[in-house]
């Protein structure tokens, strides 16, 4: 009987040594509860039968003893248990942050680096040429075409911006439908660009044998666009330094659709059509 009570006495003890004795190799610092309420803050410790033993994080020196009935070993193991969960999930949450910089590094190097739109068309980028605006405003029309090599060197694109005046302005586009055309109902692209005010998918609507992609009234003092164009609810995402990713977030039926930029600053619209679909 004697001997049975020691080897479960024995067993009770063995299995908090094995395992405290496993955190005695813990880094930094923690506390070491006392049954008290009070705690020791401590660098590393170890369990043994009737007493623990820890070096003290505010007193440098040997190890120190305190008996084993003192110490609340149930908390100090919660909480070391905890803090070293804590230490797993932000290495991993730094390690899944690094990975994501150098994934949208790739991402944008992946971009030819020509100002424009690209389609992304599984593996391959498809350049989207910028179409060829008419601004329709109270006084008349005008079309906006320019030579690509005056272009490219004062813009950086195909055309300039569409500059809109004061008062109401309709630009429309010219012909039924976009010669460029996508197979997927929630296209995604990239837009490469010299200056960005804000990006947006929208719907054209159709005009005679042309499409009108907006009517907007232009304030004659501030210059500021009244009111905003209708466009898609999509997703917007920062890629690179004037490098953005744009994409629905509903699927599109078929029809006739522009990506846009604007700057309403300088009331000024740039703009890449395409369409949903087969041309009608």
């Amino acid at each position: 009987m004697e001997a049975d009570r020691l080897h479960n006495r024995r067993m009770k003890w063995r299995l908090p040594v094995l395992l405290l004795m496993a955190l005695s190799a813990f880094g930094g610092t923690l506390r070491l509860y006392l049954k008290d309420g009070t705690f020791q803050m401590v660098r590393e410790y170890q369990v043994l039968p009737d007493r623990v033993k820890y070096l003290s994080a505010e007193r440098s020196g040997d190890w120190e003893e305190i008996p084993l009935d003192l110490v609340d070993l149930d908390r100090t193991t919660k909480e070391v248990a905890e803090h070293e969960a804590q230490l797993a999930r932000e290495a991993k949450e730094d390690a899944e942050e690094d990975a994501a910089i150098r994934a949208q590094k790739r991402e944008a190097s992946s971009v030819p680096g020509d100002p424009g739109v690209y389609y992304v068309h599984g593996d391959v980028l498809e350049p989207l040429k910028q179409a060829d605006a008419i601004v329709v405003t109270d006084k008349g029309r005008a079309i906006l075409r320019t030579a690509s090599s005056i272009a490219s060197v004062l813009f950086g694109h195909a055309y300039p911006p569409v500059p809109l005046t004061s008062g109401k302005n309709t630009i429309e586009l010219e012909g039924a439908a976009a010669a460029f055309r996508v197979d997927e109902d929630r296209p995604e692209f990239y837009l490469r660009l010299a200056a960005a005010d804000g990006l947006a998918i929208v719907k054209l609507s159709p005009k005679g044998n042309a499409r009108t992609v907006e009517a907007v009234l232009i304030a004659p003092v501030t210059n500021e666009l009244e009111p905003k164009r209708e466009a898609l609810p999509s997703f917007t995402r920062e890629v690179g330094e004037l490098l953005f990713k744009i994409w629905p977030e509903q699927p599109m039926p078929p029809g006739e659709y522009a990506v846009i930029e604007f700057q309403d600053s300088q009331g000024t619209l740039q703009v890449w059509d395409f369409g949903v679909g087969e041309a009608k």
